[in-house]
This record gives C-alpha cells, sequence and structure tokens, in this order.
C-alpha cells in the first residue's frame, strides 16, 4: 500500500472492539459515507468474556463491524484487557499508529467510570499520551520508520464521569440520523456480547442518541467533548455546519 493510502482523515481509539461503535459508530459512519478515510484503533482484543472461547470470534465480530461501518482500518493492538494501563510501552505502541496513518482528528473514550470497566479511563490516557508522543522528534529509537506526526485535533465520547469533573466541558454533537441504524447494525455485529438478555443496552444507546438529538434539533445525535473551543471563522457556519 502507498503511503498517501495509509493516511486516515479520522480515527476513534478504544479500549475493546464494540466501544467505539457504541460510543461513536454514527459518527464514524457518517464520515465514511461522506469520502473521509476512517479507522478504529483498539488497545485490546477484548478478551477474555463469558460467551467466548478464544478470541478470534470477537476479531471476526469486529471486522464485520468495520465493514458495516465503512472503514478504511481497523487495528487491534496486543494489551492486555483486564489489565490495560497507561504504561510507556502503551503510549508508544499506539503513537506509533498515529505516526504510520497520520490521522487528522482522533476520538477517544473520557472520563472513569465506577461500575464499567477501569480499561476506559486507562484508554483515555494512553491516547493522550499518545497523541503527544507522535508528534516529538529526535525519538527514532522508537518511532522508526515513522516520522513524527501532529494530531489537529483530540476529542472524547463521555462515559459517566466522575464527579471531580475532570473532562473537557466544550460539549458538541454530530447529527447522525443519516447513519443510526447502521450504528446498531454494527453494534449488533458483536453477537457473543449482545445475546439476548443484554438487548436492553440498546434501548439505552437509542435513549442517549434521541436526547442528544432533541436537544439539538435532530433525530439522533452523538454527544463530543473537547479540549478547546470550536472554531468558526463564518458565523453562519452555526446553522449551516461547521467547515470541514
Amino acid at each position: 500500500m502507498a503511503e498517501e493510502d495509509l493516511r486516515l482523515d479520522l480515527v476513534a481509539v478504544a479500549p475493546h472492539p464494540d466501544d467505539s461503535e457504541i460510543g461513536c459508530g454514527g459518527t464514524l459512519a457518517l464520515a465514511a459515507r461522506r469520502g473521509y478515510k476512517v479507522g478504529i484503533f483498539d488497545l485490546t482484543d477484548g478478551e477474555p468474556t463469558p460467551l467466548n472461547d478464544t478470541p478470534e470470534v470477537r476479531l471476526a465480530e469486529a471486522r464485520k463491524a468495520a465493514e458495516i461501518l465503512g472503514l478504511a482500518v481497523r487495528e487491534t493492538l496486543d494489551l492486555d484487557n483486564r489489565r490495560l494501563f497507561d504504561t510507556f510501552e502503551a503510549r508508544i505502541k499506539l503513537a506509533r499508529l498515529f505516526r504510520k496513518y497520520r490521522p487528522r482528528l482522533v476520538i477517544t473514550i473520557g472520563g472513569r467510570t465506577i461500575t464499567a470497566s477501569p480499561d476506559h479511563y486507562q484508554a483515555q490516557l494512553i491516547c493522550e499520551a499518545a497523541v503527544f508522543y507522535s508528534r516529538l522528534t529526535k525519538w527514532e529509537q522508537y518511532f522508526d520508520p515513522y516520522p513524527p506526526h501532529g494530531v489537529e485535533r483530540l476529542v472524547y465520547w463521555p462515559v459517566r464521569a466522575d464527579p471531580g469533573g475532570e473532562l473537557p466541558r466544550h460539549a458538541f454533537v454530530v447529527d447522525i440520523t443519516e447513519t443510526y441504524q447502521t450504528k446498531v447494525a454494527a453494534i449488533e455485529a458483536y453477537k457473543s456480547q449482545f445475546p439476548p438478555d443484554k438487548r436492553r443496552i440498546f434501548n439505552h444507546i437509542e435513549g442517549a442518541a434521541r436526547f442528544y438529538g432533541s436537544r439539538s434539533g435532530c433525530t439522533y445525535a452523538e454527544l463530543f467533548l473537547s479540549d478547546g473551543y470550536l472554531r468558526y471563522g463564518d458565523i453562519m457556519q452555526l446553522v449551516e455546519g461547521p467547515a470541514a
């Protein structure tokens, strides 16, 4: 594959396969439909889980979900599910992917959880550090043959945040009415993770999408948080949509 063919416009980073689909699958599908090159980097294979005997089942489901979303790339790092920590080695592995694929925009999970996997918050920390490491010079021993790459913007899809309020508060939504059913189909690809007794998660997903949509003038939307203010060169972009 030619170097230019490796370049991604947008990549989502998550601890496990299915996290990106749940958090921002509609946005990823919409970007792919608009002609952007979109990818997902899973930090772990998400296994073991109760219904799978081998990681191959989950990986096959992830490949099917990627096809449904229209992804150009899906990479799975060899970090450990349930033992995911923000280490130097983890940062380097993810930063190498940023340098290899050179995305302009990175989306990752954001915020602490109490009852859900602690891998979520560790993934946020790893991703933030890897974005920084990706642009550093004079570190060829870790990154050859990939040159430094500066990610233009990092944004988060929020999980339930802790009372400390660690997440940035510059919120915006993406209208995913056009691709909501694609998002659902991608999540449904994970049959091992969402058997009939866990179908209630789709009610939660739809409820959130409808809530953010109703608050922003559309049917379905996904919420994101930015670490900086969004900039408009033309105030009419507030009604016509921001520039790409």
